[in-house]
């Protein structure tokens, strides 16, 4: 199947919040990233989301000049051709741009699939996601309410975080601390600067304790229950039941009840990465060691060419990583749900 159009990823939401599950939301920053989450999708007959930080673009553009549009629009362009060989629909999405990176990022790929639309196409991406979380709420919701209407012209939906996630991701901290929840008022306040759809669809990355990067259970006080006290305190100000779309963030580490209780409080979307990233690397680390005096010169001798061959090393790492996602989708109750 082709990428998602924009009907078809609307559907893939409303199915999944109808249905009470989430699509993972796989970050990838190379074409051996990106196929190893299309296989994974397709192996759980899943839909899904790839999506590409700022991080993510920068290494795409290569190291030379490090442009994070040019990144972000060439591995887009090679999932078009790619995703057709998939039996699974899939949304391209920007994950976590701030506001010094909007202009050399978010606000340039919107404008790009704007000319697309107007072209008669399809957005080149299906949804950007906006990071406000470290500006003040009320110049977070101006500015998403200038990206929500380009957005809307170009058929793309916005994701927005409105307040902090802790840790770090792509140059962004927060503490760890009471920050990291939401309130009624917050999400109050979002509905009144957004509406809710009639300015555009968007997807809302509201704070429930939750922690980017890597950590153990227990750790983190996660409240995902904290989801269903912003949606009925929103459906009794505007009359609109259940009227968030929720992003999971932060959720390496979480455990399965927190996860579905998420679920059942809204979520759509979950981001996953740090999960990813280990299972793409522990079976390369795993064979440089087990194939040391191979993938080495060692003591003047020639190494072994097969060993040292990236596709042989490669095969490993996509296997391992698409098997991640698989079991994502499976924690997410995406699994065998795709679009028939």
């Amino acid at each position: 199947m082709p990428i998602a159009t924009p009907e078809v990823y609307n559907e893939m939401l409303d199915r999944a919040k109808a249905g009470k599950f989430a699509y993972p939301a796989i970050n990838v920053t190379s074409s051996q990233t990106l196929n190893a989450a299309l296989r994974g999708f397709a192996e759980a007959e899943s839909d899904g989301i790839v999506q590409i930080s700022t991080g993510g673009a920068e290494f795409l553009g290569g190291q030379y000049s490090k442009d994070m549009v040019t990144g972000a629009v060439a591995l887009a362009e090679y999932a078009h051709i790619l995703a057709e060989k998939y039996p699974v629909n899939i949304a391209l999405h920007t994950d976590h741009c701030p506001k010094d990176k909007l202009d050399g990022y978010v606000r340039p790929l919107l404008a790009l699939s704007e000319e697309r639309v107007k072209a008669g196409r399809n957005p080149l991406f299906q949804s950007h996601m906006w990071d406000g979380s470290a500006e003040t709420l009320a110049d977070n919701l101006a500015i998403a309410q200038e990206l929500l209407e380009q957005g809307r012209r170009a058929n793309i939906i916005l994701e927005v975080e409105i307040t902090p996630t802790g840790g770090e991701e792509d140059g962004v901290s927060h503490e760890i601390n009471d920050s990291l929840y939401t309130t009624v008022d917050d999400a109050i306040r979002t509905a009144e600067a957004l509406g809710l759809g009639e300015k555009g669809r968007y997807l809302l990355a509201a704070s429930f304790g939750n922690v980017h990067g890597v950590y153990k259970p227990g750790n983190v006080v996660l409240r995902p229950e904290l989801l269903k006290e912003l949606n009925e305190g929103v459906a009794a100000k505007f009359g609109k039941a259940s009227p968030f779309d929720f992003v999971f963030h932060g959720g390496s580490g979480s455990s399965e009840q927190e996860i579905l209780t998420a679920l059942d409080n809204g979520v759509v979307k979950m981001n996953i990465d740090t999960d990813t990233q280990y299972a793409f690397t522990r079976p390369v680390a795993a064979h440089m060691f087990q194939n040391y005096d191979g993938v080495l010169k060692v003591d003047g001798e020639v190494g072994n060419k097969k060993a040292y061959d990236p596709r042989t090393w490669g095969k490993l790492a996509e296997a391992s990583m698409a098997a991640r996602v698989v079991q994502a989708t499976q924690h997410l109750r995406s699994a065998g749900n795709k679009i028939k």
